[in-house]
């Protein structure tokens, strides 16, 4: 089988999801392609190091444009900062690298369309990380949307909630700070019910009204907790939005106590809902109210049949999967696209669709008033 060698810029928390990813993802899903865990990147070469032997990488640099820089290397798999993420994305497609990128895409929209450029002039595979689009019931969930179970779409909201930054004594480390993050729950949770919208409803948010509130103002340095610094980003987003007829509700907030990652979802049709919760990643609720009245009402489904999206790679009927299987899904067919040349999705161009809406968000936030979308036409698939 051949091999194609991946290198990881970065080696934090989406490294640690990301490295497991690439170690089963041939063991489960076999192909074409075996991955080989080439060399991971990261600035101070001792904390690289230590994640290259725990993680199971070959090798360790210092300098991401050497990685890029190198011949033997076929992907390139970016879990930095948002603020890098361009500069990288771009160069790595230059030189005809094959490119994995943790969302949000970019920190703004400028930034995203020139990386989607870049990566369609070079010809390359690419992908925007949304690893929420391969958890089975959210794949069940499109399912059923493409069948029409839920009929004409009324109504999308959407909550993510988390607390861990709800101690105002918290540290203010760098995905508090703007110039490095990018925004704040906005991009790190509203990145992915935006995307999460996409995707199972085939629609695009065109127009929203938003609100942006910076609750903590300023918290203590990480290294120097006596001396305060300030919050330059978000500590929660509230926004309405357009998709046609369809409306939507999004709040993301990481200052909500009893909250560590609850992200609920519910969709209302003519023909039914569904609702998510990913605290309990295996269920899907279905209500279909097309069955006789006396019979309607909430279905829970337990999503871990053989007969389910991704089930069958994995444990028999019933045994539950947990937060890495995603990623896992995510780069096997990843690589599947790599070996045939087929589209993989989501791509940078739906990356960049998502930016826009961030970016939307960011603006009726500071106007006060609805503000359009910049469509980039990509399609939803």
């Amino acid at each position: 089988m051949p091999e194609i060698n991946v290198a990881m810029i970065g080696y934090a928390f989406m490294g640690k999801a990301h490295s497991n990813a690439w170690r089963q993802a041939p063991h489960f899903f076999p192909g074409p392609l075996q991955p080989r865990m080439k060399v991971i990147c990261g600035r101070h070469r001792e904390a690289a190091a230590e994640a290259a032997a725990r993680l199971g990488w070959e090798e360790v640099e210092t300098d991401w444009r050497k990685v890029i820089a190198r011949p033997d290397i076929g992907i390139v798999d970016i879990v930095t900062p948002g603020d890098s993420h361009a500069e990288i994305a771009i160069a790595a497609a230059q030189a005809g690298k094959h490119v994995i990128c943790e969302k949000p895409l970019a920190n703004t929209l400028p930034e995203a369309r020139s990386m989607l450029a870049a990566v369609k002039m070079a010809g390359v595979r690419h992908m925007t990380l949304f690893n929420y689009r391969r958890v089975p019931a959210m794949r069940l969930a499109r399912q059923f949307l493409e069948q029409g179970r839920l009929g004409r779409l009324f109504h999308f909201r959407a909550q993510y909630l988390q607390d861990w930054i709800v101690d105002p004594e918290f540290p203010r480390v760098w995905r508090l700070d703007k110039t490095i993050a990018g925004s704040g729950a906005l991009g790190d949770l509203g990145a992915h019910v935006v995307d999460i919208c996409h995707y199972l409803t085939g629609l695009r948010l065109d127009k929203v009204s938003a609100l942006l509130v910076t609750m903590i103002p300023e918290r203590p340095l990480p290294d120097q907790p006596r001396r305060m610094a300030p919050v330059t980003v978000d500590d929660a987003a509230l926004f309405l939005a357009r998709a046609g007829e369809m409306t939507a509700q999004f709040e993301v907030s990481r200052l909500a106590p009893g909250r560590k990652n609850c992200l609920l979802l519910e969709i209302n049709g003519s023909r039914g809902s569904l609702r998510f919760n990913l605290e309990r990643l295996n269920e899907l609720e279905f209500y279909d109210r097309t069955q006789p009245e006396a019979v309607q009402g909430w279905n829970n489904i337990l999503v871990t049949d053989a007969r389910h999206p991704f089930i069958p790679h994995w444990w028999p009927a019933g045994h539950i999967l947990g937060y890495e299987h995603p990623f896992v899904h995510a780069v096997a067919e990843f690589l599947e696209a790599v070996s045939s040349g087929g589209e993989i999705h989501p791509d940078f161009a739906d990356g960049a669709d998502c930016n826009a809406v961030l970016d939307a968000v960011e603006r009726s936030a500071a106007s006060g008033h609805w503000e359009n979308v910049q469509p980039l036409a990509a399609a939803c698939s």
